[in-house]
């Protein structure tokens, strides 16, 4: 690894890979004419499991595609070449991220569930862990049963937290003697001792390094909640990144190999992907929601105002998970959205053969639409989660320090505000790989429910993992390329909040475009409308909600703005929010027909839309 700091004006060409479960993908970038841009991808088989246990193996077969692709070398032999060579071999710089092996597996621990053991999960969630656990004094658990659960898990780190700095310290240092009595063994490299930072009280330090010194690797840093106002997640999150390279890496096949090729530290996948998310939102001051939507998780990022937010929906996925997606939701939900007349023990079936063959996709057109209304389930109930945990401290003035400290008012309720959002982003198969870019379209706006004017976009080939590693040491760059060769800019969805009677008018829009020509679209209650609008066209549009709807700026209240196209268009929703859509409707197949119709998500005349 370099030891001098990276200068970002002297990297022209950057190699990134990231190793995922299955797979591992690599990234060629080049500054070309003026810009970087994305010149070709490749992809190999992880190889962190046997028969091979070496994780550099899948990497450096995912870059001989891309060295065969972009026909120029980057290694020698069996390693990358940085910086460059006379001859052009190698790259400026080589980052990767990682998931392999499980990714960041912790256990959180603070002494009141909805105080310090929340801001502990906010951390580590932040940094990019999977949260097995959240342990309080007054989760109901008795002790006994919280060094059995501890033991159980066998996390690869503990975060500790409790108190404010100098208030009590017994809670805090009883929580430290139930750790030290579990005696955790790490789930990777049975030889060294389990990583557990502490980020409590500091007048409890002395305590706490007494009881857990000698039987773990202690980290000692700043206070979470070092007064009742204020979270301080910062420290925390940039101790479990170091440790996260220090053991649970250092301990997976190849990784030590691997983390002496990089240029900056290997990152966990999904911290990388909030870092892109981050920097995109901070470099255009967007309000910004992404989400990854894979086969066993869902991960919901948000940043609102500066404050960032994570969440793992650990039983929501479209393969392994699938069967966890129709119990939470219930069979009634799911079925609203199927597109056509459907028996719930049908429903059932099809889901208990996606989980015996969880790796196959849909091969007939039913299929396809029963698993993208289970996406929209899937997905809304990770959003729900999501805004449950993105909170206000409880009940108190604060700031929250995420990247920078900045002040904002507390409260139990979601900061996540659909009005303010400005661009909603969709990762994930089910999302990335539909068929048709409406399709992806029309599942983000069923699940998510954007009001006001919001952007749509979708991750192409799942890159921002990558990007996001890269943007710590060239933000300009990373954000380029997700811009240009990441995204693919689906369109505006305008959609009033509130309802109004049904064939009654819920918003006007007036829009001009860029050759000067207006048209007009009055929007009824309960209809889409998409307008043609292609990708780099924009308008500019007047528009009027009813009496008592909003568009942002107030109940019935103009809005004037500019308005982005993209594959899709420009979604005129008028179904009013939330949307009313009863499962025992008998004229819901029509409806989501008519929504789908007219949003040009399935190709098929209307007729044949009735299975």
């Amino acid at each position: 690894m370099s030891e001098s700091p990276l200068d970002p004006k002297k990297i022209r060409s950057i190699l990134a890979t990231d190793c995922g479960s299955t797979t591992t993908k690599a990234i060629f970038i080049e500054y070309r004419e003026g810009e970087f841009r994305l010149i070709v991808r490749g992809e190999a088989p992880t190889t962190v499991e046997a028969p091979f246990e070496d994780v550099t193996k899948g990497v450096l077969n995912a870059i001989e595609e891309v060295e065969e692709l972009a026909g120029r070398k980057f290694l020698d032999g069996d390693h990358i070449v940085s910086p460059p060579r006379e001859d052009g071999t190698g790259v400026d710089l080589y980052v990767s991220t990682s998931s392999a092996g499980g990714g960041l597996q912790m256990v959180v621990a603070g002494v009141v569930k909805t105080m310090t053991a929340e801001s502990a999960e906010r951390a580590a969630l932040g940094a990019g862990a999977i949260v097995m656990d959240s342990l309080a004094s007054n989760d109901g658990r008795r002790p006994h049963e919280q060094i059995r659960r501890i033991r159980h898990l066998r996390p690869d780190m503990i975060l500790l937290s409790g108190g404010i700095d100098g208030g009590a310290v017994e809670h805090v240092v009883k929580l430290a003697e139930i750790i030290a009595a579990a005696d955790p063994r790490p789930r990777l490299g049975s030889s060294y001792q389990l990583p557990v930072i502490y980020a409590g009280n500091n007048k409890a330090s002395d305590k706490i390094v007494e009881t857990l010194g000698q039987k773990t690797d202690l980290a000692v840093v700043e206070n979470l909640r070092p007064v009742m106002e204020r979270e301080n997640l910062g420290p925390a999150r940039d101790k479990i990144h170091d440790l996260f390279m220090e053991h649970v890496m250092a301990q997976a096949p190849g990784y030590k190999k691997l983390m002496k090729w990089v240029g900056v530290p290997i990152m966990p996948t999904p911290g990388a992907v909030g870092n892109i998310i981050q920097t995109i939102a901070k470099q255009h001051k967007l309000d910004v929601v992404g989400v990854d939507i894979g086969g066993a998780t869902t991960d919901v990022f948000s940043v609102f105002g500066e404050t960032f937010n994570r969440t793992v929906s650990a039983n929501l996925g479209m393969s392994y998970s699938i069967s966890n997606v129709l119990t939470e939701a219930g069979v009634p939900n799911v079925m609203r959205w199927v597109p056509f007349s459907m028996q719930e023990k049908d429903l059932r079936n099809r889901i208990r053969n996606k989980m015996i063959r969880p790796t196959t996709i849909p091969h007939t057109l039913e299929e396809l639409k029963v698993e993208q209304a289970l996406a929209r389930e899937a997905l809304r109930l990770a959003f729900v989660q999501h805004k449950s945990m993105a909170v206000g401290l409880r009940g108190v003035q604060k700031e929250r320090t995420v990247s920078d400290t900045f002040e904002q008012s507390g409260s139990d309720e979601t900061i996540v505000d659909m009005m303010s959002l400005d661009l909603l982003i969709g990762s994930g198969g089910v999302l990335s790989h539909a068929p048709r870019r409406h399709q992806s379209a029309m599942m983000l706006v069923d699940a998510f429910l954007p009001e006001g004017v919001t952007r749509l976009a979708v991750d192409s080939i799942f890159m921002m993992p990558q990007l996001g590693v890269l943007a710590e040491v060239h933000p300009e760059a990373a954000t380029e390329v997700f811009e240009k060769d990441c995204l693919i800019w689906l369109g505006t969805c305008v959609a009033a909040r509130g309802v109004v009677k049904p064939g009654k008018t819920i918003f006007t829009a007036a829009l001009t475009r860029a050759n000067g020509t207006t048209e007009s679209h009055e929007i009824k209650f309960g209809d889409l409308t998409l307008v043609e609008l292609g990708l780099g066209e924009t308008v500019q549009a007047k528009l009027t909600p009813s009496k008592g709807c909003d568009l942002g700026w107030g109940p019935g209240k103009t809005v004037e703005k500019e308005l982005h196209g993209g594959v899709v268009g420009l979604v005129l929703d008028g179904r009013g929010r939330p949307i009313a859509l009863d499962p025992s409707d008998p004229d819901r197949v029509e409806k989501i027909q008519r929504w789908a119709h007219a949003l040009h998500a399935y190709p098929e005349p209307e007729a044949q839309l009735v299975g």
